[in-house]
């Protein structure tokens, strides 16, 4: 964490249990450059909001990771450095307990970078920001969900796609999904992005069985699971 600069923090969602289960931890959207702080009140943050509510009320204790910079900002990738804090204070806060991020557009990819933290067992990015820089080595032993629509103005498909295919020589368990008709900002199918960050999530935690079709998914062999389609009839 660089010097003299106001840590990024960590916001509880719900009443947590004093024994969790798992730890989810939920990344927001930002902008390519801005140095400009991270407050509660931006869209991005609250676009989040209900991700993190459906699932605290599942059992895992969920925090809203906020940055101290809008901006992702290379070569600082100032998001990552942050979410490596927040995994580190997790680490203290709740020693042993297994760890889930979940991310948005410039989000999703700070918790495909940040990932291999000891802690981490699972991440689930939505419609994220990504090129071929982007590493997958620190995905190893990881459960990994990538989702994506077809509407997408902001982040590139085709590019989540191939950063799949890498990951998917690294760990087997890595699945993408296609939403059609949803947009980047998830208000389309807004029932079936969080339905299926739920299962996701209460899958790898353990808390629930694991879903049969993002189970099925995530065993095919590459190519196969990573152009697997959520039907429009699933609202």
């Amino acid at each position: 964490m660089p010097e003299n600069q106001d840590l990024p923090r960590l916001d509880v969602v719900g009443r947590p249990a004093a024994a969790p289960p798992g730890v989810v931890v939920v990344l927001h959207g930002g902008r390519s450059r801005s140095r400009e702080s991270g407050e509660r009140k931006r869209l991005t943050y609250a676009r989040m909001l209900p991700f993190a509510w459906t699932l605290a009320a599942a059992g895992p204790t969920v925090y809203m990771l906020r940055y101290r910079y809008r901006g992702w900002n290379a070569p600082f990738k100032d998001p990552v450095l942050d979410a490596d804090w927040a995994l580190g204070e997790i680490a203290k806060r709740h020693a042993g307990v297994p760890v889930v991020l979940v991310g948005h557009s410039m989000g999703g990819r700070a918790a495909l970078t940040a990932a291999g933290a000891p802690n981490v067992v699972a991440v689930c990015a939505l419609a994220p920001w990504l090129d071929d820089s982007d590493p997958v080595d620190q995905l190893a032993g990881r459960t990994v969900l990538i989702a994506h629509g077809d509407r997408e103005r902001y982040t590139d498909p085709a590019e989540s796609y191939a950063y799949a295919l890498r990951a998917k020589h690294v760990t087997g368990r890595t699945a993408r999904f296609e939403l059609p008709g949803a947009g980047h900002y998830m208000l389309h199918r807004a029932r079936a992005w969080q339905s299926l960050v739920r299962r996701f999530v209460l899958g790898s935690l353990g808390i629930e069985p694991e879903d049969p079709v993002i189970t099925n998914a995530l065993r095919q062999p590459a190519p196969g699971g990573l152009r697997t389609v959520v039907p429009v009839s699933q609202r």
